[in-house]
């Protein structure tokens, strides 16, 4: 290493800022590329006691040199946050995984336990998440509450490993008791598609602790958004959601309102750019009247609204009392509209909220023409996504085993070589029918979709529900697992809402499970084993109230039956 070149690293680090247990190199532009470039930034990482948060970004730092970085990490265990966007500037993208391997090994190592990931802006592609798929698995991320990846490149194959990854952090951590509890989640401009969106909102749905979720930017279609907007709906303490620059047409605007009428913490709704057009505008309006009193910040900008749907949102935020901003921009409500609109907020005091609408498309002459081009478009878009569909079904034909053949509900007749559809598997014939086979039959979206379906206002439909749902349990891994998860999805979104009658629930549940009479004529299960089983994984989870536990242990300590034939399942709920 040159003398000037040390000379230069030796002033970046002189301003490298210490101070509340952050350790800071940000913006310093260090090249580190070699163990000898790195020494000095690990002689600073040594030397710090008590260190918490480590900035790297504005950085470049290659394999070499994050190996010896790595090592003096090794011995941080206290550290909680790490930011390490951008620190990847002009490396092959080959460079990048190994790199991340040894960074996120060293946090293993040291035992660590971080509360942020930030690896923003470093263009990693797919193979990048595999350099930190391993350490998202890890004990050091089960206390992870936030991860931010926004432009890194990952397309819909990161997208789903990362959606793997966080769902097995979920497992192992709920299986210590302590659950991921991630609230914030950023991936924008990841070009993750409605494949990549779908297979993280199945992890979202599991984890159910989201308070913010930016997602912009990402080529997602009304299917991937309707697939948000059902994990979205068992997420409730969401306050934030940022999905500008997707495109949701009707349906997934449709969908989306759906869910904002269930939220309750919502602060800030980003459609800004997705097309939601009048229809879906009108519906995310009614959502808005319907609710959302926390509700600061609303932007349906560029969306091609017309008139009429634009005044009806303006009309929903009247007793918005928290409302700071209203962006209609880029929307189609000419010279009048927009005088009008002014005057309907100005009339609620409100018009100080509204921002510009100087790029206003000016009001649509034809509407009937208009409507035939966006029906036409959306049948397009469906006619794109089946012909997608069986272009990878015959990819995939040639290898299909009996799991395949299953999941795609075909079956062939012994005498006919000819395949004929399967009866179709849905949640309402699941849960008539329940069997282990149809609970796995439903997907992997089946916790999201029994909880979305599920009226939790109503405790006899909840208590039904989850009866069903253990009523399949086994003690094989993909059976307990679907049980698990389905059940986690239903009891959080419950749990968590405000009309949910908790005592009802249990004094219910006691009363279907032959513990407790009733005056009403109800009809006991005939086993207990599978809700036994599923209510020792209920209590154990983060969204349990406490206070429930001693009367479940109170009536099941007293059954001696019931202890001889599920010993284990009563000695664990008389152990809390």
């Amino acid at each position: 290493m040159a003398s000037e070149d040390i000379t230069k690293l030796a002033e970046s680090l002189a301003k490298t800022k210490v101070g509340g247990g952050q350790l800071s190199f940000k913006g310093q532009s260090l090249k580190l590329n070699t163990a000898e470039d790195a020494e000095e930034v690990i002689k600073q990482i040594e030397e710090f006691d008590g260190l918490e948060a480590l900035r790297l970004e504005g950085n470049t730092v290659g394999v070499e040199a994050a190996k010896v970085i790595a090592k003096a990490l090794e011995k941080k265990s206290e550290l909680k946050r790490c930011h390490w966007s951008d620190m990847f500037t002009g490396r092959l993208r080959s460079e990048i995984p190994p790199a991340l391997i040894s960074l996120g090994n060293a946090l293993i190592t040291a035992g660590a336990q971080l509360v942020e990931l930030d690896l923003s802006d470093n263009a990693f592609g797919p193979d990048g998440v595999r350099g930190f798929e391993a350490l998202l698995k890890s004990p050091t991320c089960y206390t992870l509450q936030e991860l931010k990846l926004n432009n890194c490149g990952m397309g819909i194959g990161g997208g789903k490993i990362l959606a793997t990854a966080l769902k097995e952090c979920h497992r192992k951590s709920s299986a210590q008791g302590k659950p991921l509890a991630l609230k914030i989640f950023v991936a924008g401009r990841n070009r993750l598609e409605n494949d990549g969106a779908t297979a993280l909102a199945e992890a979202f749905g599991i984890i159910g602790t989201l308070e913010e979720v930016h997602m912009p930017q990402n080529g997602i279609n009304h299917p991937g958004i309707t697939a948000l907007a059902q994990a979205f709906a068992i997420n409730p303490l969401l306050k934030v959601i940022n999905l500008n620059d997707n495109t949701f047409t009707e349906k997934g605007a449709v969908a989306m309102a759906e869910t904002l009428k269930a939220l309750r913490q919502i602060e800030v709704i980003n459609f800004g750019d997705c097309l939601v057009r009048s229809k879906g505008a009108v519906a995310i309006a009614d959502a808005v009247k319907e609710g959302l009193h926390k509700l600061k910040e609303l932007n349906l900008s560029f969306c091609e609204i017309k008139r009429d749907a634009a005044l009806t949102v303006a009309e929903a935020i009247e007793d918005k009392a928290e409302l700071e901003k209203l962006d209609l921009n880029g929307n189609c409500l000419g010279e009048e509209g927009c005088e009008q609109l002014q005057e309907i907020l100005e009339g609620f005091n409100m018009a100080a909220v509204l921002g510009s609408l100087s790029d206003d498309e000016g009001e649509e002459e034809d509407d009937e023409e208009e409507e035939e081009d966006e029906d036409e478009e959306e049948e397009e878009e469906e006619e794109e996504e089946q012909q997608q569909l069986k272009e990878r079904g015959q990819g995939e034909q040639e290898s299909l085993t009996p799991k395949k053949i299953i999941d795609s509900q075909v079956s062939l007749l012994p005498d006919d070589s000819t395949p004929v559809p399967s009866p179709p598997v849905d949640v309402a014939t699941f849960l008539a029918f329940p069997s282990p086979e149809k609970l796995l039959r439903l997907g992997p979206k089946c916790s999201v979709l029994i909880a979305q379906q599920t009226d939790t206002s109503d405790v006899e439909k909840v208590v039904t529900a989850l009866l069903r749902i253990s009523s399949v349990f086994k003690d094989e891994a993909p059976v307990k697992t679907a049980v698990h998860e389905t059940t986690d999805a239903l009891m959080r979104k419950a749990f968590t809402s405000a009309t949910f009658n908790s005592d009802a629930f249990i004094t219910s549940l006691l009363i279907h499970m032959g513990l407790l009479k009733s005056e009403e004529k109800i009809k006991a299960v005939p086993s207990l084993y599978g809700i036994l089983m599923t209510l020792n994984h209920m209590v154990q989870q983060d969204y349990f109230p406490k206070s429930l536990a001693p009367v479940l242990s109170a009536f099941v300590t007293k059954c001696f039956e019931l202890k001889e034939t599920c010993w284990v399942s009563s000695h664990c709920l008389s152990e809390l």
